[in-house]
């Protein structure tokens, strides 16, 4: 029998932190700047990381919506991709 065991990361780079949280990295910058979201960390003398908890946690407390994703916007219900007929479509 195969034990396998999964670790969990414990910091997240730019582009994993931000596909994390299903945001572009851009508004995860601007979100950063702006004091709205958590800062990275210093994980080495020449890298940053964000801690996942702090994301776990930033991201639970973001209010509710009962907005849907604009029709241009490429994504679908639930941030999931449009079908490709339809965003060809919405053009």
């Amino acid at each position: 029998m195969t034990t396998i065991v999964t670790i969990k990361p414990m910091y997240l780079g730019r582009e994993e932190a931000a596909k994390f949280l299903s945001i572009s990295t851009t508004t995860l910058e601007s979100l950063v700047a702006k004091g709205e979201a958590p800062k990275p960390r210093k994980v080495s003398p020449a890298r940053v990381g964000w801690l996942v908890e702090e994301l776990e946690a930033w991201g639970r407390a973001r209010p509710h919506s009962d907005l849907l994703p604009a029709p241009d916007s490429g994504y679908g219900r639930a941030g999931k991709p449009a079908a490709p007929e339809a965003a060809s479509a919405s053009r």
